[in-house]
């Protein structure tokens, strides 16, 4: 594919077409090969071999070859491969005949009520057949102490996969995505559409895809795990940039029920001087009885269009909440069934189908005429048979209970993917219709490629207790892990109490009224605030700020200071979102992805970067459980500090050695904060609209140490100008030794605006 990814496919009966449409098709670099009677030899030209055995098909990737000796077989000795299959049976296929709901025949449904609506489940079914398929299975062998990472997100709270067992399929707190990174430096890219299994346990390591016609996968090569995901996007697209307003503080809560309390909200914001770009009206926005109708009830927003101007000239954008399955009494639903694209047996529309996307995004326009900046896109799975149950049903029997139900209503081959056909359908739409206005989508679901569609995908459905919280985390490291880097969640979880079924399980029955949960959602803020997308979500209590002001006990100052905090560092944020999209960067990252040499960073779980010189280290534990309301006590925790760099508090300069542990104290209204030894940090004075940043002077922050740089990204803050090179890059480099700042802006300079003055840091607070 690339001068650093293979494309491996297995077959026993021929290759009668491409399998997926997800892999784009780069002009590759040159290669060659040698082959002899007992295996064939493939070299790419950045030193990438692969042996293919010639009896068992097994396969052995080697990097860096182009260092050893000259003759091909001295380039393998001593050394050790990268990636294995295992050499008696590489790869197996298991061939099954794949029944359909057959047209037009009768189905017998069940009514099932969730928190996602009443949804239809088929009981009974005539079938018939539709092909023949394979279980796919590669066989792998892993290294001693390698680690993998990636898969998607998942809400265990696991991050290195090793030794575990992985049901990769689609769920309200789960997001299946078959690509994985292992620290022993390649990444493995399955092309499949179906739900699959990742194993590696005494039983054996392996990939096992559900429903494939042949055995296909990318190996990307290299070290560098940043170069795994440069490669990842340039086989599956290019993240998409978010608009600038994207990036500021993004309201919600369920739900904002009339036009009147979203008005009154937004400007409440103003007039406490709190910024804020974006709120949103969750569901319910249609008639009722009306679900998934796209319309507003005019009883409740008697005029969405003065409403969304009224926002917008308040400076603030507008989302609303749009669901892919709708019921049988609106026009939405009956419009779709006459044209043939509801799925058999249920209300949800077939976005497999051109003509299904296209009449969705048809009747998309019913409320973009209104001047609606962009959408949610709820139960985008949308099959969620877990969320019907009484008790949380165990792994694999999630697993299996969503193959059997999506194989009833959907192609088993692409029922991992409907949210990614969901989402690339939209933003075909959606640019047709509206080019100057930037796609933001943010959905419960996505896939392979899904990052160049203009989604942000947040982790569902979850409950307020500090292992939620903790857990989050290591979802959030593991999903931007596999390749997609927008990524956010419901600040504070969503369900705060506990009720029935099994997945309403907060820790809080008093709501704000208790201080463990008031601690919790301060916590949580401060940590959102470093997302790519920094947003507030949930039932039960209130969420806005000063919800929490009526409490003495410095919550609602703490949150403050971490919403100031996000768009003082905006010029930064914004920076890195455009690396993202011009040089395939991360804006959240695992350590792992800046510090890949340095072992200890592949476990910690805890801490991450954000953009390449800021570490966050979230606080995740509780204070004093008896302490006085009012008297949160600041808690304690370890930080690691990766060995390749010195490292320096934001707040107090103080500096701590890479490759050290130590012992940090934050009090309710601090989170720890560390930069890199050389960085240059831009930041600008809060405003309340990231619009009313723009053109402002840049207090450009230099920490001592070392050489650095940074880049500056501008642009228009919307449309589609950037794709052709309507942008400017400001190279800012620093000479240490001779404290000498060099600035040059290249491309398109008329978005070079705003002075920019250099603040020379030194330990301990100096200047």
């Amino acid at each position: 594919m690339t001068d650093r990814s293979v494309r491996i496919s297995y077959t026993e009966t021929g290759f009668e077409k491409e399998q997926g449409v997800l892999l784009n098709k780069p002009e590759n670099t040159g290669w060659s090969f040698e082959e002899d009677e007992k295996e064939i030899r493939f070299e790419l030209s950045e030193g990438v071999l692969l042996r293919v055995d010639r009896n068992s098909g097994s396969i052995k990737a080697y990097l860096n070859s182009s260092e050893f000796a000259e003759n091909i077989h001295e380039k393998t000795t001593g050394k050790k491969p990268v990636f294995s299959t295992d050499d008696r049976l590489p790869f197996a296929l298991e061939a099954f005949d794949s029944y359909r709901t057959k047209k037009d025949s009768e189905i017998r449904t069940e009514q099932i009520v969730t928190p996602d609506g009443v949804k239809s489940r088929i009981i009974g079914r005539e079938t018939e057949f539709d092909e023949t398929l394979y279980h796919t299975t590669v066989n792998l062998k892993f290294a001693e102490n390698e680690h993998i990472i990636g898969l998607g997100q998942s809400e265990d709270g696991l991050y290195d996969f090793r030794g575990t067992t992985q049901y990769l399929h689609q769920a309200n707190r789960k997001i299946a995505i078959p690509f994985f990174i292992s620290s022993a430096g390649y990444g493995f890219l399955s092309t499949t559409e179906s739900p699959a299994v990742f194993s590696d346990t005494a039983a054996g390591s392996f990939f096992r895809t559900e429903a494939d016609e042949y055995l296909d996968f990318v190996l990307i090569l290299s070290k560098k795990p940043k170069m795994i995901i440069h490669e990842y996007r340039r086989l599956t697209g290019k993240a998409a940039m978010l608009p600038r307003w994207a990036f500021g503080y993004v309201q919600s809560m369920e739900r904002y029920e009339t036009q009147e309390e979203l008005l009154r909200t937004a400007a409440e914001f103003e007039k406490r001087k709190l910024p804020l770009d974006l709120i949103v009206l969750d569901w319910l926005s249609w008639d009722d009885g009306m679900w998934g109708q796209k319309s507003f009830d005019a009883s409740r927003f008697p005029k969405p269009d003065e409403m969304v101007r009224k926002l917008h000239d308040g400076g603030v954008h507008f989302m609303m909440s749009i669901w892919p399955n709708m019921t049988s009494a609106c026009d939405n639903y009956k419009e779709m069934k006459a044209n043939g694209c509801i799925l058999p047996g249920t209300e949800i529309y077939d976005a497999f189908s051109e003509r299904g996307l296209e009449l969705y995004n048809k009747q998309l326009q019913q409320l973009a005429k209104y001047g609606v900046d962009s959408w949610w896109c709820d139960s985008s799975e949308p099959c969620t048979p877990e969320w019907g149950k009484r008790s949380r049903p165990a792994p694999a029997s999630m697993y299996y209970d969503y193959v059997d139900e999506t194989s009833k209503c959907m192609p088993i081959k692409k029922s991992n993917a409907y949210g990614y056909y969901h989402a690339a359908g939209m933003y075909r739409g959606s640019r047709k219709d509206r080019p100057d206005k930037r796609v933001v989508n943010l959905t419960r679901n996505g896939y392979i490629g899904s990052q160049a569609h203009g989604t942000i995908l947040w982790s569902g459905d979850t409950s307020a207790s500090w292992q939620t919280f903790r857990n989050q985390i290591a979802a959030g490291l593991n999903f931007v892990a596999s390749g997609h880097p927008y990524w956010t969640l419901d600040i504070g979880a969503f369900f705060v109490k506990y009720a029935e079924p099994w997945f309403w399980d907060g820790d809080y029955p008093a709501g704000l009224q208790d201080p463990g949960f008031r601690e919790l959602y301060v916590r949580w803020f401060q940590f959102g605030a470093f997302l790519p997308i920094f947003r507030a979500h949930g039932t039960d209590v209130r969420r806005e700020p000063w919800a929490f002001e009526n409490f003495n006990d410095l919550c609602y100052d703490a949150l403050k200071k971490a919403l100031l905090l996000r768009y003082r560092l905006m010029p930064y944020i914004y920076s890195a979102a455009g690396n993202c999209c011009l040089k395939d960067g991360m804006i959240m990252a695992p350590l792992a992805m800046e510090f890949p040499e340095d072992d200890r960073v592949w476990t910690v779980k805890d801490q991450f970067m954000f953009g390449t010189s800021i570490m966050i280290c979230p606080i995740t534990s509780v204070g004093e459980e008896d302490c006085e309301e009012g008297q949160f006590k600041p808690v304690t925790r370890r930080i690691y500090f990766p060995k390749e760099a010195d490292w320096y508090a934001f707040d107090t300069m103080e500096k701590y050695n890479g490759g050290s542990v130590a012992e940090i104290t934050a009090a309710i209204d601090e989170i720890p904060l560390f930069v890199r030894e050389g960085a240059m940090i831009p930041t600008q004075q809060p405003m309340l609209h990231t619009e009313d940043q723009v053109g402002q002077d840049i207090e450009l922050l230099v920490f001592p140490g070392a050489d650095g740089s940074c880049e500056l990204y501008e642009d228009a803050g919307d449309g589609y100008g950037y794709e052709n090179g309507e942008y400017s890059l400001t190279l800012i480099t620093h000479d240490f030794s001779k404290h000498e700042i060099t600035i040059k802006t290249t491309g398109d300079t008329r978005f070079r605006r705003g002075v920019i003055h250099p603040v020379f840091l030194s330990e301990n607070k100096g200047e």
